[in-house]
């Protein structure tokens, strides 16, 4: 009982550092005005993701001084999250260019597996890949990805928080019922964290994540999915699966726009979910409809995985197949 007390606690907190953001947003002028290439059509305060970080690093040393979380994963979690969390707060209130974002972001994933003393070992058709350097390297481009892609697809209302939320309660479940207790306090506090934002966050949002929000907690979803692969490596292809929409849609676009000379860091509005939100003239409708496909389609897959039904990269396919179809058939990538 005392745990679903510290759960709903850091709810509610992160529901009033997130008021107290919007507030501080406002009053700072912290304001994400229209344009061209946004998504929303009336100015809201941006930087609430704030909340989050701090609940969630909060939550992280509680569990830590109860011994529910081992210390290298929470420190893996706290100096690589305030490294990338602080990168983000410094861009929300003026400006950092992308190539000390990414230097920041690749020193934030080498400082992570430090604190692993290592990555985890692939698995792929049978073939375990045991390399330190093989997959040192898979690791840190994972986790740079893994930053910049939620932050890429941080641009309707409430759909990076679902996400997040979905995401790490699923996992949370896959944890619970393959007998991995001690792996699911992490992303349970996630959720915790995401809840409280979420309340603001919902469309229509009255405040936005920010990139502090947004990076900090693709770090840490990448975090996660690679310390359950330390635990058993078919977590890893459970995690990648729950993550397919986001996966896919980012990956998708920035290939098409690779393809075509376009700088990729530069705002644009041509992501899977961008172009579904204006065709139906609705952010809910998207944010809802990814939230279905992760529950009833992509976690039912990813079960399927960590209990070694179906083998790793074969259940990605699968999973991603439609989600492909989907991100296709809204002209993700395509020039507006």
């Amino acid at each position: 009982m005392r745990y679903f007390f510290i759960i709903a606690f850091f709810v509610l907190l992160s529901f009033f550092l997130t008021f107290g953001l919007r507030r501080y947003a406002i009053a700072r002028n912290l304001i994400d005005v229209p344009n061209s290439r946004s998504s929303h059509a009336i100015p809201t305060p941006r930087g609430g993701g704030v909340a989050i970080i701090i609940s969630f690093l909060l939550a992280g040393a509680l569990l830590f001084s109860l011994n529910l979380i081992p210390s290298s994963l929470f420190l893996a979690l706290l100096f690589p999250g305030l490294l990338v969390a602080v990168l983000g707060f410094v861009d929300d209130h003026g400006h950092v260019s992308a190539r000390w974002r990414l230097l920041g972001h690749f020193a934030a994933s080498l400082g992570v597996l430090c604190f692993f003393q290592g990555a985890p070992s692939l698995s792929i058709l049978g073939a375990v890949i045991e390399s330190w350097y093989l997959c040192g390297v898979f690791a840190v481009f994972y986790l740079v990805w893994m930053i910049n892609l939620y932050n890429f697809m941080d641009g309707i209302d409430g759909l990076a928080s679902v996400e997040a939320l979905t995401v790490t309660l699923s996992a949370a479940f896959l944890y619970w019922w393959m007998g991995f207790d001690g792996l699911v306090w992490a992303p349970l506090i996630m959720a915790a964290a995401v809840t409280g934002f979420l309340f603001l966050n919902f469309p229509p949002a009255r405040i936005f994540m920010g990139d502090a929000g947004s990076g900090f907690i693709g770090l840490v979803i990448g975090i996660f999915s690679l310390y359950g692969a330390m635990v058993s490596p078919q977590l890893l292809w459970s995690w990648l699966i729950l993550l397919g929409v986001f996966i896919v849609d980012a990956t998708y676009t920035l290939g098409r726009r690779l393809l075509r000379g376009e700088k990729i860091y530069e705002a644009h509005r041509s992501h899977a979910y961008q172009s579904a939100s204006r065709v139906h003239g609705s952010h809910l409708v998207v944010t809802l409809t990814v939230s279905l496909i992760n529950i009833f389609w992509l976690l039912p897959i990813a079960a399927m995985v960590a209990c070694q039904k179906i083998e790793g990269f074969l259940g990605v396919l699968i999973a991603y197949l439609p989600v492909l179809l989907l991100a296709r058939t809204y002209r993700a990538g395509e020039a507006e």
